[in-house]
């Protein structure tokens, strides 16, 4: 029937022109990564899965599909920081998410100036209107529901401090709409921003 939903286990894949698993869960916001390895070779790279996962302690995290340099260096340094992408950043952003040898310096590649942080020995992206200094807290190999490891590791790390520029707060609440953050979608190159026409208010119910 015309209105029966398309169903797939994704096991047999989704017989459709573009795996929807991506679209469905958008838009995600984009892991902008920064970290230094070791021997203190600076890498930067973007990851369409990641996500904040809690209040107190504030922990955010991102999943990488192979043991990247960004997996690297966070377990090795215990460090990594994350850099807000706005529109006007993504096209920089992009061009760091070219495989390159772990020796070659992103932030040279797509000619970002570096930022200091204030905790962690790793370089931000100075433009970026919000970093999170993070120190990694549980490197997770992901398995199948059969216990099968994926050759796919969820980084997290508590955000040990925070920066915001003075033009993302509006009243001291920070005005999300007006950094123009950039988010990844379902297809090769769907990217999507918000605006402030598409902000919309929903209280909470109070209990009885």
């Amino acid at each position: 029937m015309a209105d029966s939903p398309h169903f797939y286990e994704p096991k047999d894949g989704h017989q459709l022109p573009h795996d929807p698993f991506n679209a469905i869960i958008a838009p995600r916001p984009i892991g902008w990564i920064s970290t230094k390895s070791k021997t203190g070779a600076v890498n930067l790279a973007p990851y369409s899965f990641f996500n904040a996962f809690n209040y107190s302690p504030p922990i955010v995290g991102f999943s990488s599909l192979g043991y990247k340099d960004s997996v690297k260096n966070a377990v090795e340094t215990g460090e990594f920081c994350w850099n807000l992408v706005t529109k006007s950043l993504a096209e920089a952003m992009n061009q760091t998410s070219v495989a390159v040898a772990p020796d070659v310096d992103e932030f040279e590649l797509a000619q970002l100036t570096k930022g200091q942080c204030k905790i962690i020995d790793v370089p931000n992206v100075a433009r970026s209107p919000v970093v999170m200094e993070c120190k990694t807290s549980q490197i997770i190999q992901l398995k199948s529901a059969k216990g099968e490891n994926s050759q796919t590791w969820l980084v997290l790390g508590e955000v040990v401090g925070v920066h915001i520029a003075q033009k993302a707060l509006k009243d001291g609440i920070y005005d999300t709409a007006a950094m123009e953050p950039v988010m990844r979608a379902g297809s090769a190159a769907d990217y999507f921003t918000v605006s402030e026409e598409q902000k919309f208010e929903l209280f909470r119910p109070k209990s009885n």
